[in-house]
C-alpha cells in the first residue's frame, strides 16, 4: 500500500512539473540557507571548545579607568606567573605571549609573517599536537621554532622539515637562523594561536627568543602581553579576579597602572563571542534571526502552494470516493505526497549546501563545516523537520478536502467548506513584512558601509599604497629608511612617501597620558600616540589647522616638537588651533622632566573605526622615537598597475631580500570593517532569497484564487468586463495584503536599524529612501507577477469555464 501511495504521489508531482519544481526549489533554498547559517553559527560557538581542559582555560582581559590607557586584550606581563606562584590552589598553569611580525627568509623566499613569542607551556597546556617533533622539548631552545604545517609547505614544499632552518629578522635588523624543532598539526580556530583577525600566528618561539627579537615578556610595567591561565578544577574565577587585584596592589610599582587597571578572567569557551565588543555574538544573532525568518517564509510559501494545488484535485477526490476509496486512504495519500515533497526539497537543500559551502565561507570569512562533519543528531533533526512540515502542508487537503461530499468534489465546489482565507493572507503578510524588513535593512547597512569608505574620513585614502619594512629600530636604521624614502619619492610615478609606525587602521603604537604645562598631572588626559616623519600629513592629505607638521629638515634641537590634532588641543583647554602653537605639553611616558612643544595642529581625522569618537592624538617625530613599520606611498593618478610595477622594481633594488607586500588603504579599511562587510554580503543574499520566496508565495496564492474564481471570471467576461478590469479585480484583492505588510515592516525596520546604528559614533541618518525604494520595488514586482498570472485566465474563452455544469 505504501508503495502505491508513493507511486501516485510521484505521478502527481510529475504531472505538474513546473509548479512542483517551484515549490520544491523554494523550500530547498530556505532549508539550505538556514543550514549554511546554522553551520556558521555552530562553528563560532565551538571555537576553543576543542582545547585541552577547555572548561578551565581563561584569558585575562583588562579594563582601564581610561579606555585609551591600554588595550583590552593585553595586560601586565608578570601577572600570570605571579598568579601561579602565589595562588597554586587556584591557578594550575599559565601562558603569556608577545605577538608581532617579522621577515622570514629561506633562499629566494622572503615574506613578512606573524610570529608568537611565549612560554614553553603552549603545546601541552592546550593539547596542540606536533606532526613532527617532541612536545616536551620543542620550545626550550632560544634559537628553535615551531611552525605550522601550512608554513612548512610554503617554504619547503613538504611536511617533515624538523632540523631545517629559517632565517628571522629582529627589530634591529639582525638576521639569525632558527632550527625548526616541530611542525604543528592543523589546529581548529582558537583564541591562542589565532587571537583575532590581525593576530594569526604561524611561527612559535620560546620566551628566551624574546632577547633576540628585542621584545619584552616580563616586567610589571610591561602591559603589552596577551595572558592566559589554566585554573585548578572547580576553582572560582571570581576568586582569581580578586587575587589579581591584590597582586597589583602589592607588587605593581607604577601608580598609573595600579590605579587604572582592573584585570578579569573570561572563559575561552565564550571569549570568541564577546571579543572585540561582541562582534561575533552580534553577527551570529543577526544571521540566526535572518535565517529563521527566511526558513519560515519558505515554509509558509510551501504550505500556501500545497493548499493551492490541492484545490485543483477535488474531482480526483470525488471519483476515488465513488470508486470506493476510503477517507483514511485519501488522508494518507495527501500526507505521504506532502512528506515526499519536503523530503525531495531537503535532499536538494543538502546538495545546495555542498555546492554553496565554499562561497558562504568566503562571504562570512569563516570555515563553514562540511556536511559530513555535522553531528549525527542533525539526521534526526532533518527527519523530524520533513515529517512536521510535510504534515503541516498536507493537513488541509488530507482532512478538509477528503471530507467533501462526492457530488461537490465532482463539481469542483468549495462552497461547502469554510476556507481559511484570512489565515493564508496572514501568512502572505508575514512573508511580505519579513522581506521588506530585510530589504530595508540591507539598504541601510549598505549606506552605512559606504560612509566608512566614501564619507569624510578627514584624509584622502585614494592612491595610497602602504608596505611593511624591515626593522632596524635604531637612529641609524631610521636614517637609512629616510634615505630610501627620498629615493622612492623621486620616482615619476610617486607623489609623496612617508615613514611611520602607524597607518589609519586603528592600531596605534600605544596610549599616553598628557597634560599642558602648569596643569595638575592628576588631570592628565589619555592620548593616542603616533610616530611619523614630516611627510605623513602630506601623504594622507591631512589638513593642518595651524603650524607645521614638523620641520622639513630634522635637527636634534627639534626632538621636543610634537604635532597634535584638534581634539587634543580642545581637550587640553585651547579654544582654537592657533592658541596651541608654541605651548608646552608633558608626556611622562617619554619624558617627565622636559615638556614637548606643539609645532602643529592637524584637523581631526578617523584614525580608527567609526564605532568610536575621534580621540586626542599626539604625533612624535620618528627621529626622536626610532620605531617604524610602514612606508606610506601616495601614487600620482594614472596607470596604477604600471606605477606598482615600477615601484616594485625600485623597491627590490633599494631593499634587497625584503618582500614588497603592498596594500591599498581600502584594504586596511576592509579589515577594519570586516564584520560589517560580511553582514552586508549575508544580508544581500538573504534579501534576494526573501524576495524570491515572497514572489513564490504570491504565485501560490494567486494560482489558488484564479482557480477558485474561474467561473466568476467567465461570467464577468460574458457581461462585458474587460481584461484590464479583471486584472484590477485581483490587484485590489492583494493591495490590502501589501499595504498592511508595509505598515508593519517600516516601524520594525526603523527600530532594528536604528539600534544597529547606535553602535557607531559616526553614522548615517535614516532617510525615507530605503523605505520608499523597498516598497516600490517589491510592490512593482508583485503587481507584475499578479498581472502575468491573471491575464491568462482573463483572456481565456468563457465558454470553457461555464460549461462544466
Amino acid at each position: 500500500m505504501l508503495k502505491n501511495y508513493i507511486k501516485i504521489a510521484w505521478r502527481n508531482l510529475s504531472k505538474n512539473k513546473v509548479i512542483s519544481i517551484i515549490n520544491i526549489l523554494g523550500l530547498a533554498v530556505g532549508i539550505a540557507f538556514t543550514l549554511l547559517i546554522g553551520a556558521y553559527v555552530w562553528g563560532e560557538l565551538r571555537v576553543n571548545h576543542e582545547l585541552k581542559n577547555t572548561n578551565n582555560q581563561y584569558i585575562i582581559l583588562s579594563i582601564w579607568k581610561d579606555a585609551n590607557m591600554g588595550g583590552e586584550i593585553t595586560g601586565i606581563a608578570e601577572l600570570p606567573k605571579a598568579l601561579a606562584d602565589n595562588y597554586p590552589n587556584l591557578v594550575r598553569n599559565y601562558y603569556h605571549s608577545d605577538l608581532t611580525t617579522t621577515i622570514v627568509n629561506k633562499g629566494e623566499k622572503h615574506y613578512r609573517e606573524s610570529i608568537q613569542i611565549g612560554d614553553s607551556t603552549l603545546l601541552n597546556m592546550y593539547g596542540f599536537t606536533l606532526l613532527y617533533g617532541d612536545n616536551q622539548t620543542a620550545l626550550r631552545d632560544p634559537f628553535s621554532v615551531v611552525i605550522t604545517q601550512k608554513m612548512a609547505l610554503k617554504y619547503f614544499g613538504k611536511d617533515d622539515v624538523t632540523g631545517q632552518t629559517l632565517s628571522f629578522e629582529s627589530t634591529h635588523g639582525d638576521k639569525h637562523e632558527f632550527i625548526i624543532s616541530g611542525v604543528l598539526a592543523k589546529v581548529p580556530k582558537n583564541s591562542v594561536t589565532n587571537l583575532n583577525a590581525n593576530n594569526n600566528s604561524n611561527f612559535f618561539f620560546s620566551a628566551e627568543a624574546a632577547k633576540y627579537f628585542k621584545r619584552q615578556l616580563s616586567g610589571w610595567a610591561n602591559t603589552g602581553t596577551v595572558n592566559y591561565v589554566e585554573l585548578q578544577k572547580d576553582a572560582d574565577p571570581k576568586m582569581v579576579d580578586k587575587a589579581m587585584l591584590d597582586l597589583i596592589k602589592k607588587l605593581e610599582p607604577d601608580d598609573v597602572i595600579r590605579s587604572g587597571l582592573t584585570p578579569y578572567l573570561v572563559s575561552l569557551k565564550t571569549y570568541n563571542l564577546v571579543a572585540e565588543g561582541g562582534l561575533i555574538k552580534k553577527m551570529t544573532w543577526a544571521l540566526s534571526c535572518i535565517a529563521l525568518f527566511i526558513l519560515l517564509m519558505a515554509i509558509v510559501n510551501f504550505v500556501n502552494i500545497c493548499i493551492g494545488r490541492s484545490a485543483g484535485r477535488m474531482r480526483e477526490i470525488g471519483i476515488r470516493k465513488l470508486l470506493g476509496g476510503l477517507r483514511k486512504q485519501l488522508i494518507w495519500q495527501f500526507l505521504i505526497e506532502s512528506v515526499l515533497t519536503v523530503m525531495l526539497a531537503t535532499l536538494l537543500a543538502l546538495l545546495i549546501y555542498i555546492t554553496g559551502r565554499q562561497y558562504f565561507s568566503d562571504v562570512l570569512g569563516a570555515d563553514i563545516l562540511s556536511i559530513f562533519n555535522f553531528p549525527v543528531s542533525i539526521i534526526l533533526i532533518l527527519l523530524v523537520f520533513v515529517l512536521v512540515i510535510g504534515v503541516i502542508a498536507g493537513i488541509y487537503p488530507a482532512l478538509v478536502l477528503s471530507s467533501l461530499r462526492s457530488v461537490d468534489s465532482l463539481k469542483g465546489k468549495l462552497t461547502s467548506v469554510k476556507e481559511s482565507v484570512l489565515l493564508r493572507k496572514t501568512l502572505v503578510v508575514f512573508q511580505f513584512t519579513t522581506a521588506a524588513v530585510v530589504f530595508i535593512g540591507a539598504i541601510i547597512i549598505s549606506q552605512q558601509i559606504s560612509l566608512f569608505f566614501n564619507g569624510n574620513l578627514g584624509y584622502d585614502k585614494d592612491y595610497i599604497v602602504y608596505a611593511q619594512l624591515p626593522r632596524d629600530w635604531t637612529t641609524k636604521g631610521v636614517q637609512n629608511m629616510l634615505y630610501i624614502r627620498n629615493q622612492l619619492a623621486q620616482m615619476p610615478q610617486v607623489q609623496t612617501v612617508s615613514l611611520s609606525f602607524e597607518i589609519p587602521d586603528g592600531h596605534n603604537g600605544g596610549n599616553y597620558l598628557s597634560y599642558k604645562q602648569g596643569a595638575d598631572p592628576k588631570q592628565a588626559i589619555s592620548s593616542e600616540g603616533m610616530v611619523a616623519d614630516n611627510q605623513f600629513a602630506a601623504a594622507y592629505h591631512i589638513p593642518l589647522k595651524a603650524g607645521t607638521f614638523f620641520k622639513p629638515i630634522y635637527h636634534t634641537a627639534d626632538s621636543s616638537q610634537i604635532v597634535i590634532n584638534e581634539t587634543q588641543a580642545k581637550a587640553l583647554g585651547w579654544n582654537n588651533a592657533e592658541q596651541a602653537i608654541g605651548q608646552y605639553i608633558f608626556i611622562p611616558a617619554y619624558n617627565d622632566k622636559v615638556p614637548f612643544t606643539v609645532c602643529g595642529v592637524t584637523a581631526d581625522f578617523h584614525f580608527g573605526s567609526m564605532h568610536q569618537k575621534i580621540m586626542p592624538e599626539i604625533f612624535m617625530n620618528v627621529n626622536y622615537a626610532p620605531v617604524y613599520r610602514y612606508f606610506n606611498i601616495r601614487l600620482k593618478p594614472g596607470n596604477i598597475q604600471s606605477s606598482i610595477l615600477a615601484l616594485q622594481t625600485k623597491w627590490t633594488s633599494l631593499l634587497p631580500g625584503t618582500p614588497f607586500e603592498y596594500h591599498f588603504m581600502d584594504d586596511a579599511l576592509t579589515r577594519l570593517y570586516a564584520s560589517e562587510l560580511q553582514l552586508k554580503k549575508a544580508v544581500g543574499i538573504a534579501t534576494f532569497l526573501a524576495v524570491v520566496i515572497v514572489l513564490l508565495g504570491v504565485l501560490g496564492l494567486v494560482s489558488l484564487s484564479v482557480q477558485k474564481r474561474t467561473k466568476e471570471i467567465g461570467i464577468r467576461k460574458v457581461l462585458g468586463s474587460s481584461v484590464a478590469g479583471i486584472i484590477t479585480l485581483f490587484l485590489k484583492d492583494f493591495s490590502n495584503v501589501v499595504i498592511v505588510s508595509f505598515f508593519i515592516a517600516c516601524p520594525i525596520a526603523y527600530y532594528t536599524m536604528q539600534t544597529w546604528l547606535n553602535d557607531y559614533a559616526y553614522k548615517i541618518s535614516i532617510s525615507i529612501y530605503p523605505f520608499l525604494f523597498s516598497i516600490t520595488l517589491l510592490t512593482s514586482v508583485t503587481v507584475l507577477l499578479i498581472v502575468v498570472q491573471t491575464i491568462r485566465a482573463a483572456i481565456a474563452n468563457p465558454v470553457n469555464s461555464l460549461r462544466s455544469e
